[in-house]
């Protein structure tokens, strides 16, 4: 059945909520995140979402399935942990539309969805207006780090043929439980930016 991407913002991402956190679990699982998912953590970080009339949901839709989403809000209305690099930095917050996850299950991924995520996100800040830069970060992780599976592709290149610049000097930490390990960890990732007007 052919991928259908469906878009909806403010009160009407509700609904999927619980959709996007099952994906975030078991697409971060993988390299580089890592992730072991925690329902808790995922409540309070999507609770933004839920509570921005401005956020925007992507959703690609096989059938009535949710099988990979992508999320959008304006950086003012995230979470401190986001706000504070930029502020730290001089950037004013109102003008900077954050691009929360895109998580896609690996058996939708290689037709184009990654390009339409992007594609809507951006449209819905430009159609919101005001906002300057589009944002969002990537955990990084060493080239040498063993865990690192053979023939991983990483997707600077996809992003950096969108428009979007590695920041060195703007990044945030988050701290999340990884597979196998006994407690919470602090993570560090990395900022991506590209003028909206480009």
């Amino acid at each position: 059945m052919a991928l259908r991407i469906a878009t909806c913002t403010g009160a009407a991402v509700a609904p999927h909520l619980d959709d996007l956190a099952r994906l975030r679990i078991a697409v971060f699982r993988d390299w580089p995140y890592l992730y072991d998912g925690d329902a808790a953590y995922e409540r309070d970080y999507l609770a933004a979402y839920a509570r921005s009339p401005r956020g925007v949901f992507v959703l690609a839709l096989d059938g009535d399935a949710v099988v990979g989403a992508s999320t959008g809000i304006p950086l003012a209305d995230d979470g401190e942990a986001f706000r504070r690099p930029f502020a730290e930095r001089g950037y004013a917050l109102d003008e900077v539309f954050y691009f929360g996850e895109s998580v896609l299950l690996p058996a939708y991924r290689g037709r184009g969805v990654g390009h339409r995520f992007f594609d809507e996100r951006e449209a819905h800040a430009r159609r919101l207006g005001g906002f300057r830069l589009a944002a969002f970060c990537a955990v990084e992780r060493a080239g040498d780090d063993p865990r690192r599976p053979a023939g991983y592709r990483p997707n600077d290149a996809f992003w950096s043929k969108r428009g979007y610049r590695r920041q060195d000097d703007l990044s945030c930490t988050l701290e999340w439980k990884e597979c196998g390990a006994a407690a919470a960890t602090p993570h560090r990732l990395r900022f991506w930016l590209r003028p909206l007007d480009a």
